[in-house]
């Protein structure tokens, strides 16, 4: 019986002679790996965040090889439909990935990936950002369901139940010069100046209602593609799912993603399809608690803190205060971009 993690990575460890130095978000991040095809992979997904040649702040090691055959106890995590399964030990946790065969050490013992790593780039990327995330949440940060967008100085997060378009709104304000910060999960501590906002360092993943609503996303698909998505009714198109990867540099430009920012107020999308004339209602959480929901996030096992379940009154004490517009009615991301572009100006001070 493994005792402990650190027999684990004895077993398992190898030299890992390829390097990759980044900055996502201001932490210094080093990757080493034993698998040039990963480091090659994990240098383009992190290219907007360049390193300043500093020493890490935060070390990940990824082992590419045969996954781990382990004689321990894992417990699955059913809130994550049985993807993953994890084991507490005195010096880390254990995290298996049962589809991919991917093993996850973190902890005080430090931060390691082991598996047929190579192949699913992907899934180290996700790794990767959780131990990010781990830093966000040492500092105290609540995790958001959110999408977010930046204009200066001045973030405005994105919220609503899943389906409800916080991504093609995120995208159209992109489209008219906001800078992208995250898609799907937004870490939100509070300071001395107010609430600081970090984001993801992923792509957002969209559907072909949201490329062809979006001018510049139709690139993602070939013309024959985007005639026959644009052939579909509304209701059809819009209940589609075929995500693909946006890159935000090559269909917006250089320089468009950042992940942190002020935040200054949140949206929740309230709304339906043929719901009428979108309609916009100026609240906060205090006045309006219900909406907690809409932006609460569990914390899983990629997690140290998780799994644990959100805790509304951790929402309600620190963004309880934060300018909220509620977007009721009819779906309408134009008219919708054009509310979500005044608060920001009018929170960074600059003219529409």
């Amino acid at each position: 019986m493994t005792a402990a993690c650190a027999d684990v990575i004895t077993a398992c460890r190898v030299p890992v002679p390829h390097v990759v130095d980044v900055m996502p978000g201001g932490t210094r991040l080093r990757v080493q790996t034993n698998s040039l095809a990963l480091a090659e992979a994990l240098a383009r997904h992190f290219a907007a965040f360049p390193g300043d040649g500093g020493q890490p702040d935060l070390v990940v090691q990824a082992v590419d090889g045969p996954s781990p055959d382990l004689d321990l106890a894992f417990v699955p995590h059913e809130s994550e439909g049985g993807k993953e399964e994890y084991a507490d030990l005195p010096d880390g946790r254990l995290v298996r990935k049962r589809r991919t065969g991917l093993l996850l050490v973190f902890g005080p013992i430090g931060n390691w990936i082991f598996g047929p790593c190579a192949a699913w780039p992907e899934q180290v990327v996700n790794a990767v950002n959780a131990r990010l995330a781990d830093r966000e949440l040492n500092r105290g940060a609540a995790l958001l369901h959110a999408a977010a967008v930046a204009r200066g100085e001045a973030a405005l997060a994105l919220a609503g139940l899943a389906g409800a378009g916080k991504t093609t709104l995120a995208l159209e304000l992109v489209r008219r010069g906001a800078d992208f910060v995250t898609n799907d999960r937004l870490f939100v501590t509070t300071g001395p100046d107010g609430l600081g906002c970090c984001g993801v360092a992923r792509p957002p993943r969209v559907n072909p209602g949201t490329i062809l609503g979006n001018d510049r996303l139709h690139g993602l698909l070939d013309p024959a593609k985007r005639a026959a998505y644009g052939a579909l009714p509304s209701e059809a198109l819009w209940g589609l799912e075929s995500k693909h990867d946006v890159p935000i540099d090559a269909c917006f430009g250089p320089g468009r993603v950042r992940l942190r920012a002020r935040l200054s107020a949140l949206a929740v999308l309230c709304w339906e399809h043929g719901g009428g004339p979108v309609v916009a209602r100026r609240t906060t959480l205090v006045d309006a608690p219900e909406l907690v929901p809409a932006i609460a996030k569990d914390l899983g096992v990629l997690f140290l803190a998780g799994p644990r379940q959100a805790d509304r009154t951790v929402y309600l004490a620190a963004l309880g205060k934060l300018p909220v517009m509620v977007l009721s009615g009819g779906v309408d991301f134009s008219r919708a971009a054009e509310m979500c572009q005044d608060i920001l100006c009018r929170a960074d001070g600059c003219p529409p």
